[in-house]
């Protein structure tokens, strides 16, 4: 893989209420032993709402992968740990300069670039 250790951020957007979410969360957390070389982060919307600027969430879990400041994906998944596995592992598969490009390639990533930097937004110390 090309990455490097805390090079991809990988956040869960849920709220304690949804059921879905809670049966989705040890999945996620899990997935983090398979991908040492990311940070996952579990991101309760309603009780973070203010760090991260309350983001849009049409639905649960919605989904963001950073590398480094990159955005590369934002939206909602089904809540199947095998979809996000194989995603995940696309985008390690990439060059840093690969997915700098995929990060720009149209308008919609273009906006994630400033709407959903969740990395920069919560401030902590394995910000890019």
């Amino acid at each position: 893989m090309t990455s490097n250790t805390n090079d991809f951020f990988v956040a869960c957007l849920c709220a304690e209420w949804c059921g879905t979410c809670r049966d989705y969360r040890s999945g996620f957390e899990g997935l983090s032993t398979e991908f040492p070389a990311a940070v996952f982060r579990w991101v309760d919307v309603e009780n973070e709402s203010d760090a991260i600027n309350d983001p849009d969430v049409e639905n649960f879990p919605t989904l963001l992968i950073q590398r480094g400041n990159d955005v590369l994906f934002y939206g909602v998944m089904l809540p199947q740990h095998g979809l996000l596995k194989r995603l995940i592992e696309t985008y390690m598969a990439q060059s840093v300069q690969e997915s700098k490009v995929y990060a720009m390639a149209n308008e919609e990533r273009r906006a994630w670039q400033t709407d959903f930097n969740l990395r920069a937004a919560l401030g902590h110390p394995w910000s890019a």
